[in-house]
């Protein structure tokens, strides 16, 4: 698993792309050195508690939201709890996850 820095880092960008915020206006928002943006997205710094409330605001997102990467597992890490998932599942739940699966690809 990644360090926390960088964890909150990519977290940062993911919520900041969402937002169509570029790294260079977010740096402005809140007060940051453009290179010091870069380093806290890139995991090299974690941001301080002043400029996570800073972050949170100028990305109108909530501090949870910056600590919330559980959806940021690897390829085998998705794959080993989705297994996980399907082998707890009633044939019922896998018909439903199964049509859900299907239906998505075929919008692709």
């Amino acid at each position: 698993m990644a360090t926390l820095s960088k964890l909150v880092g990519k977290r940062i960008k993911q919520i900041r792309e969402s937002k169509n915020i570029k790294q260079n206006k977010l740096a402005e928002l809140i007060n940051v050195e453009p290179t010091n943006m870069s380093k806290i997205e890139k995991g090299v710094h974690l941001p301080k508690e002043e400029t996570i409330n800073k972050l949170t605001n100028a990305l109108g997102c909530s501090v949870k939201d910056l600590f919330d990467f559980e959806h940021l597992k690897s390829r085998e890490e998705l794959l080993a709890c989705i297994n996980e998932i399907l082998n707890n599942s009633k044939t019922e739940e896998l018909e439903f996850f199964f049509r859900i699966m299907r239906a998505y690809k075929e919008l692709k």
